[in-house]
């Protein structure tokens, strides 16, 4: 490609814009890490450029003893420059690419480009890091030639270890310079590229939030218990090891809910509308400052007195009691398949509570997400790319579906009053039999625009190794 990136600038050093600094100096590129000056500098700190730069360094630092490692090596940090949104804007001019990555407010945003805007050398590619906002609101008063060179490009947190980022144009943006800009960070940065669509939370939080959230509806309906839930919905449904809440824990109730709510205030028309409404037991955990991990519990909380051990919360009590190691004939089961697919066949083929609930679970988001095609993303490829990169699914939920069996799940939703989306049955009946298949030793997928099967572009640099292993059993890999 033709896009020469050297020199970026990070604005915002907080743990994402930190960790977007870090990632781009593992690439070898020179950083600019700017935040604002600090506010209650006494006025002799206000003339001292290190304290200016406070916010900046504290940063740099909190990504050099990030857990895990940020960096590469952390000579790596030596290309990353700090300074101050006032002392250091102008240097704008000398990036080849600004990342913004400032607190997820709108004016916070919109006070920031319009200062950009003055600086940044023309067509120079901006892009944000919000994890939902709207693009034409954030650069709204912003020239044409800014807002052709502004897009998304939201990454995932720890930005190191995530292969998501999710690219999405706003009206008027140059998508040729976006598709170079795609084209570099797969190349350069080694992510996995999906386009999604201007609309609440794109496409990986707009699912996997709703397949979280509607677990939790779920539980407390069938009054299991954080334990049961997790020992459901993890390895057991291709799903990592840290389920739902010990994932919650992980990335902070705060986070979660500030998701959520995102989705509950701006998706008034969503047909599972109330299932990103937080229940009561979830306010009071932030309200209590339960958050998780950092801040020493949250669903779950580990003590060392007595002695060490993991507590889980009773929802019902808002108590912690002793973790329970749930056993279900169904997950048991699950244990011995040999693949993913067969895994959850398994699972859902019992006929305990855990399957019973892992059924609602899986059918309610294949649903779902067969909705949001054309809403939030074009085709299946970039839902189920986003679900495996970005929440670590083993199968994204189309793949789901194909190991299941379309019309066999299809029958089954219906026999339980589950409403099925118009546009799976149209496919059905318009011949499709799985939403990916094989032709010719070419992988397509079912694109419902054009009711065909169609081509799923390939990287000719790459090579798709389960593919391979797919199409050719027997060959050595």
């Amino acid at each position: 490609m033709n896009t020469r990136i050297k020199r970026v600038a990070v604005l915002g050093a907080g743990v994402m814009g930190s960790g977007i600094a870090a990632h781009l100096a593992n690439a070898g590129l020179k950083v600019l890490l700017l935040d604002i000056v600090p506010p209650d500098l006494s006025p002799q700190e206000a003339q001292d450029l290190t304290a200016r730069n406070g916010f900046a360094a504290s940063g740099l630092k909190h990504a050099l003893k990030a857990k895990p490692a940020a960096f590469f090596s952390k000579r790596r940090a030596a290309l990353v420059e700090v300074g101050n949104l006032e002392d250091d804007l102008e240097k704008l001019s000398e990036c080849d690419w600004i990342v913004e990555a400032v607190s997820e407010r709108l004016e916070i945003k919109r006070a920031l480009f319009e200062k950009v805007e003055k600086v940044v050398a023309p067509h120079t590619p901006v892009t944000s890091n919000t994890s939902g906002l709207s693009i034409a609101n954030m650069i709204e008063g912003r020239g044409r030639t800014f807002k052709k060179a502004f897009f998304v490009t939201h990454f995932f947190n720890p930005v190191r270890y995530m292969r998501l980022l999710e690219f999405v144009p706003g009206v008027d943006t140059d998508l040729d310079l976006m598709q170079r800009m795609a084209d570099f960070c797969a190349d350069r940065l080694g992510k996995g590229i999906i386009y999604g669509k201007d609309t609440p939370n794109f496409v990986a939080n707009r699912i996997g939030t709703f397949s979280m959230m509607y677990a939790v509806k779920l539980m407390l309906e069938e009054e299991l218990t954080i334990d049961e839930v997790d020992a459901i919905v993890g390895k057991p449904l291709g799903r990592p090891k840290s389920a739902a809440f010990r994932t919650a824990d992980v990335v902070g109730l705060d986070t979660l809910v500030h998701v959520t709510e995102n989705c509950y205030e701006n998706l008034p028309d969503d047909e599972m509308h109330d299932v990103f409404k937080p229940p009561k037991f979830v306010q009071k955990m932030l309200e209590n400052n339960w958050l998780g991990v950092k801040t020493g519990g949250g669903f779950y909380k580990k003590v060392t007195m007595p002695e060490k051990a993991i507590l889980t919360l009773d929802w019902k009590t808002m108590e912690y009691v002793p973790r329970t190691q749930p056993k279900f004939d169904s997950v048991n089961a699950a244990k011995s398949a040999s693949s993913t697919g067969q895994r959850i066949k398994a699972l859902l083929a019992g006929e305990d509570r855990a399957a019973r609930f892992a059924w609602r679970c899986t059918a309610q988001s294949l649903a779902y997400a067969a909705r949001r095609i054309e809403e939030i993303a074009d085709d299946v490829v970039n839902i189920d790319r986003a679900m495996r990169w970005g929440f670590n699914w083993d199968l994204g939920p189309f793949e789901i579906w194909d190991a299941l069996g379309v019309a066999e799940t299809v029958e089954r939703m219906r026999q339980d009053g589950i409403e099925v989306p118009e546009r799976i049955i149209h496919a059905l009946d318009a011949g499709m039999t799985s939403f990916y298949r094989v032709d010719n030793h070419v992988p397509h997928c079912w694109n419902f625009q054009a009711s065909a099967y169609v081509p799923i572009p390939q990287d000719s640099l790459k090579v798709d190794v389960p593919f391979i292993k797919r199409e050719h059993p027997k060959r050595v890999v």
